[in-house]
This record gives C-alpha cells, sequence and structure tokens, in this order.
C-alpha cells in the first residue's frame, strides 16, 4: 500500500471511505467542494454508495475500483464520489428510492450516475467488469454513458428531470380516516407470506425483520389469537437454531441466504442485535419460555463484549469476510472466521465429544452449507442445531446434563481455537441511531430480567450520546460519532430514535431531566422536519443544499422508519403530557401516510403498531410514595415484568408536578405507595398491594 497514492479520500474518517482511499479511482467525498467541481467541470457524477461490512461492496472494489484501466475511465468521464450510507442515510434514500423507481430493485453497493446538479439519469447495484450474472459489464456502461453525454446530453437531462419529478410526488399524499382494519388486513397478508415448516416469511433469503415479528406480538395481545404468537415464536425458535446465530460469541448474523436459516450473510450489525433482542424479551415476557431470554441475553453479551466503545457508545458492526491467514490480512473470504472442518473439529475435541458435537449441530463430511453463493465454502460447516439435547442423550445414551456440560466444554475450546483466526474488521462509527436502538434494548433486558448490569450499559450509552452527540447551547443534534469527531446533522431517524431511547428509560430511571430532553428533542424535530401543510415528517431538515428533494419515508425495513418511531413518540408525549399538540400532529401524519399503509401493510408494521397505540392503548402508569421502599420497588417490578406494546410510567414528585400539572388532580396522597392505572386519561381507582396491582394488569 505504501507504493500506492492515496486519493481525497485519505483525509476522512469513515472506515468505508478509508477502505477506498488507496483506490486508483480519483474518490472525493460528498461536500460542497466535491459538487461545485463537478459544476464547474460540467462533468456527470458517479455516486458510490456503500458501507464497511457489505461484502459485495468489497467484490466491486477489488474487480473495479483497483482495476486501474476501469479507474482511467472513471476518472476521464466522471467526477467520482464516494458515500458512507451509515453517515449519510438522507444522501442513500434519496438515490436508493430513485434507483428502485428505475430498476425495480435496490441494494449495496449502490452505483448511480448523476448529472451535475446531483439528479439522478441512471443506477444499478454491484457491477461486474466484464458482462457476466445477466449484467453489463463496467466498462460498457462507463463508455455508453460517456458517448451519452458528449452526443445525447439532452435525453440523460430529461430523463433526470422525469425521475427526479416521481420521487418529488411520492412526498405528497391524500389523507385518509384511520380504520382498524389495516390490522387484521396485515396479519392475514402476513399468515400468507408465513413459511410454516422454517418460520419467517417468504421462500428465499429470511431476514430477521423484528418490526414484523413486533406487530404480530401486538396483534396477539390485542386480539388473543394464538396464531399470531405461533408464527412469532416458531420464527425465533428456528432464527436461534439456525445458523444465522453465531453458537460461539452469540449474537446474530444480517440473514440467511437460503430459507433454512442455515447459511448466513455473515456480517453482524447492531441494529439487528438491539432489535432481535428485544422481541425476544417480548416473546420471553408473554410466553414465559426461558428459552427466548436465554436467546436475547446471548445477544445482548454479545453486544456487551464486542461493539461496547470504552466510553459507553456502541460500535456499529462487524464485516462479513475476514483474513484466511494472519501471515496475510488482505487475503480474505467472506464468513471465514466462522466456518470449520470437520476432521478440525474431531481433532480440537476428541473422537467421542466431536461425535456428539456433530450430532448437535449438523456438522457433516462433505459440509453442511447449502447455499454457497460464491462457491467458496466448499467442505466446510456452519454450526446450527439440528437436535436437542434430550434427543442427542437418547442417541447416545446419556443424560442431558451430560451432553449439556459436553456441548459447553466442546464451544469453549472451539472459542479459543477461533480466536487465533483474525477477527473481521470492526467498523468503530458510533451512531446516534443505532446507539438508540441498543439503549431501548438494554432498558428491555433489564425491565424484563432486573439485571442491574443492562440498566448501567443503558445509562452509560444515554451519557455518550448526550455527552458528545448533542449540543445543549445550540440544541442541534448530530448523526455520527468516530475518534473524538463529530459530524453530520441528524436525520429523523435520529432525532426519533433517541426519543423513544429517552422515553423508554424513563421507564426505569424516571429522570425528569431526560423526560424533559425528550420532550425538548420532540419539539425541535417538530421544528425543522414536520411538513405542516401535508403532515408527517420529511427525513432530513430544513435548509439542506446538498440534498436535490426532501423524502418521507414510511417503509419499516430492517429498521424501523423515522416517521413510524415519531408518529409513536407523539403518541406518548401525548398521553404523558396531555398536550393536544402532539396528538394533532401525530393524527395528520397517520391519516396522511394510513392510504399507502393500508395498500401494502406488509412494508410498515412499525407504523401499524403506532397506530394500534394511537387508537386502542392510550394507557399511563402513575406510581406514587417513597422511590426506595421495597413496596415501590414491588410494584415498579410487577409492571416492568408484564408485557404491554407501550409501556408508559411516570413517578409523581415535586418535579413531575411542576412539570405535568394534571398529575395533581389524580394522585391525593404524595406520601403513600400506591400505582394509578390511566386508559384514555380515565383513571382506575388507586392500588396499594401487589395483588390489586397484579389483578388490575391482567385485567387491561
Amino acid at each position: 500500500m505504501s507504493d500506492l497514492k492515496p486519493n481525497k479520500l485519505i483525509n476522512e474518517k469513515s472506515p468505508y471511505l478509508l477502505q477506498h482511499a488507496y483506490n486508483p479511482v480519483n474518490w472525493n467525498a460528498w461536500n460542497n467542494e466535491t459538487l461545485q467541481l463537478a459544476k464547474e467541470l460540467d462533468k456527470p457524477i458517479f455516486l458510490s454508495i456503500g458501507y464497511s461490512t457489505c461484502y459485495w461492496c468489497h467484490v466491486m472494489e477489488r474487480e473495479c475500483f483497483e482495476n486501474q484501466e476501469i479507474a482511467e475511465l472513471l476518472n476521464d468521464t466522471f467526477v467520482n464520489i464516494k458515500v458512507d450510507r451509515e453517515e449519510r442515510p438522507d444522501i442513500d434514500r434519496i438515490y436508493m428510492s430513485a434507483l428502485q423507481s428505475i430498476s425495480g430493485s435496490g441494494g449495496w453497493p449502490m452505483s448511480m450516475f448523476l448529472t451535475p446538479d446531483l439528479k439522478p439519469f441512471y443506477g444499478a447495484t454491484y457491477i461486474p467488469p466484464k458482462a457476466k450474472y445477466g449484467r453489463s459489464g463496467f466498462e460498457d456502461v462507463i463508455n455508453q454513458i460517456k458517448e451519452l453525454w458528449k452526443n445525447q446530453r439532452t435525453d440523460i437531462i430529461n430523463s433526470s428531470l422525469k425521475i427526479t419529478e416521481v420521487l418529488s410526488n411520492t412526498a405528497s399524499q391524500s389523507d385518509s380516516d384511520l380504520n382498524e382494519e389495516v390490522f387484521s388486513d396485515a396479519y392475514n397478508y402476513s399468515t400468507q407470506l408465513y413459511d410454516e415448516e422454517q418460520g419467517g416469511f417468504g421462500s428465499g433469503n429470511k431476514f430477521p425483520r423484528p418490526v414484523l415479528l413486533d406487530f404480530l406480538l401486538t396483534y396477539y395481545h390485542s386480539t388473543k389469537d394464538k396464531s399470531a404468537l405461533d408464527i412469532v415464536t416458531y420464527t425465533l425458535k428456528k432464527m436461534h437454531d439456525g445458523g444465522i446465530f453465531d453458537n460461539i460469541d452469540k449474537g446474530f448474523h444480517r440473514y440467511s441466504v437460503d430459507k433454512y436459516w442455515r447459511v448466513p450473510h455473515f456480517e453482524k450489525m447492531l441494529y439487528d442485535q438491539a432489535q432481535v433482542a428485544n422481541t425476544y424479551f417480548d416473546a420471553y415476557s408473554i410466553t414465559k419460555t426461558n428459552y427466548f431470554k436465554s436467546a436475547a441475553c446471548d445477544t445482548l453479551d454479545y453486544v456487551k463484549n464486542f461493539l461496547l466503545d470504552e466510553k459507553g457508545g456502541f460500535y456499529s458492526a462487524e464485516d462479513a469476510e475476514s483474513a484466511i491467514s494472519k501471515d496475510d490480512l488482505t487475503k480474505k473470504q467472506e464468513g471465514y472466521f466462522y466456518i470449520w472442518q470437520r476432521d478440525d473439529i474431531f481433532k480440537l475435541l476428541g473422537t467421542t465429544n466431536a461425535e456428539i458435537f456433530c450430532a448437535c449441530f449438523g456438522i457433516m463430511h462433505k459440509g453442511n452449507t447449502i447455499a454457497d453463493p460464491h462457491n467458496i465454502f466448499g467442505t466446510s460447516n456452519v454450526l446450527y442445531k439440528t437436535n436437542d439435547i434430550f434427543d442427542i442423550a437418547k442417541k447416545f445414551e446419556t443424560t442431558p446434563e451430560n451432553i449439556d456440560v459436553i456441548l459447553k466444554e466442546s464451544i469453549a475450546l472451539l472459542k479459543i481455537e477461533r480466536d487465533k483466526r483474525p477477527r473481521p474488521f470492526l467498523d468503530k462509527k458510533i451512531l446516534t441511531t443505532w446507539n438508540s436502538l441498543i439503549i431501548s434494548a438494554f432498558v428491555k433486558g433489564y425491565m424484563v430480567t432486573e439485571n442491574e448490569e443492562y440498566k448501567k450499559l443503558a445509562v452509560r450509552a444515554v451519557s455518550f450520546v448526550i455527552y458528545n452527540l448533542y449540543n445543549d447551547k445550540e440544541e442541534k443534534l448530530y448523526h455520527r460519532y468516530i475518534d473524538g469527531e463529530v459530524m453530520f446533522d441528524a436525520t429523523l431517524e435520529d432525532y426519533a430514535f433517541l426519543i423513544k431511547a429517552l422515553l423508554d428509560f424513563h421507564n426505569i430511571s424516571f429522570s425528569g431531566k431526560l423526560l424533559a430532553l425528550a420532550r425538548k428533542l420532540t419539539d425541535k424535530a417538530i421544528i425543522d422536519f414536520y411538513d405542516e401543510s401535508n403532515g408527517g415528517f420529511f427525513d432530513t431538515g430544513k435548509d439542506r443544499e446538498d440534498v436535490i428533494l426532501r423524502t418521507k419515508d414510511i417503509y419499516d425495513g430492517a429498521e424501523p422508519s423515522g416517521n413510524s418511531v415519531m408518529l409513536d413518540n407523539l403518541n406518548r408525549l401525548f398521553i404523558i403530557y396531555k398536550d393536544d399538540k402532539y396528538f394533532s400532529i401525530a393524527e395528520k401524519g397517520f391519516k396522511f401516510f394510513y392510504q399507502k399503509v393500508s395498500e401494502n401493510p406488509f412494508s410498515s408494521p412499525f407504523y401499524l403498531n403506532a397506530l394500534f397505540n394511537f387508537l386502542k392503548y392510550n394507557t399511563s402508569i402513575i406510581l406514587s410514595g417513597d422511590l426506595r421502599s421495597d413496596l415501590f420497588n414491588v410494584f415498579h417490578s410487577e409492571i416492568k415484568k408484564k408485557y404491554f406494546p407501550n409501556k408508559n410510567l411516570i413517578y409523581y414528585n415535586n418535579v413531575s408536578a411542576k412539570m405535568i400539572p394534571y398529575l395533581n388532580d389524580i394522585v391525593t396522597e404524595l406520601d403513600k405507595n400506591k400505582v394509578y392505572v390511566c386508559q384514555n386519561f380515565a383513571c382506575n381507582l388507586p392500588v396499594a398491594t401487589k395483588e390489586e396491582l397484579t389483578n388490575l394488569l391482567n385485567n387491561l
């Protein structure tokens, strides 16, 4: 690498951009200087968007961006820009929407071609150097665009205008009356796509998609339709038993490339761990089945052990690929860190224990990777559970307890051996969005298990975000922190996820200061993002010169949309503060998106959860008395462990009485340990014993 000349990305902090800093492509970061350069040179822009742990991004770099001939073509034809989608989700969303409108699909790496004024006219995902996989070769694409820009520029300009117009229209929709039928429609559609044999949805790649599972739990809570709960619990079991779960270091890989949850796409993302853990905890709260609690705790253990920054924030991800030798860290293979040869397992464990281990985890002589998209796994094996310890005990004529001991000892030995391998690349970006999600997960973990470590981790992460990513004097929230550098204005998701995290955290801390901050951030988000004319929230704030339009997203995919979470936040703040402003903004937003969601409810399950809470579950629980008393802790514990689609707890004291004046009309005895359960601002008589509280909660 010392022989190579760096490009401008060498000055960036993003791990993804730095990965490309020694490409022969003249890469530029997305900034005003670069955008002005494109206009001055009158050149089209080649925009490449990806992220540091994206496998196909690595492939395209090796095949195209490290190719000297292709680099010269790119440098001659375009102003070339690299964007880390995790640093600039606003830019990513605009051009991903454009790509989907052009091709009908999307993904990363995203390869977009823009006019100098940033309007897209052509796009693709991964492009091979030469034509293959039914895709045009990158050299051909460059030459064709070069020719069109020179001789048929008017056609390109017209195409870009049409695409941009289509994107602009998606931000405007008509209001619709809200109807509860959308919940059953979404459930029915989910059952049609549900894979009864393997769990999950669809017949191809399997994604965890916890937002959908969370909706089904809410639907079960409302209807008591056992089949909705069965879909969730069976899917969660298949996920955890599958190769998508790492049985050694714990945590979930991104998705499986087959329908059996067996062969994962090996990257591990913070946002997946946060949401999946949350869903497993909820499944435990409903079923009281320890299997689900254990899976959730395992997931949070992975986050704590491998993604925790020493200052309390959490890193973004671990890569899908890793070096195959410590002697040459440049030669990498997807999943190499995680896969095993059967013979190596026998050498490590000895014959008897290895036979037991292989029977439990599906290890085969010829390998068990039934899906091998890149033809790299050969006779390798992924660990996935094929039999439980009771079946294995019968087969080997021993006790389940003995099998459990053998498996734990075997996992420990495999971990020692695996730790000798080069670990996958760790992306140390700390994002407001994903840290907010993991704060909510640790809060949920504490509420369910009362494990004090989870509360401490949540406290540290909240402190990290507020201290490092929020400027109180300027009332300004930022998106990304890395190596002490804070950059990029917060998006709607940053505000929405952080507000949710603070409201969740308030349920265990009763911090009036943080509750006030949640309200303050909400009011700021309303100023910067709210569309007062139509309803809903734009994804970017006002006065962003480097975005060609302000999108409004309601799709709840790998992460919930900012709009879905913000609408739910507004409803929760209305319940807590009884401020009609929040109700009216939430109602207008729900109506703005309702028609679009009702046409495809499967696409927006977090919106449906929020709408359910808005229409049917306006519940708050007020606790009074001595916060340090045993009885208060008994009450708080009983409430924490009970499953509700949305928890809004308020502790009545002198601080909250000033912040929320109507509490004074409800709580009559400040010093007595009592619980007031209020629905639609009508409160039940206060209860003063655990038995009374349990009965009241069960009858909600």
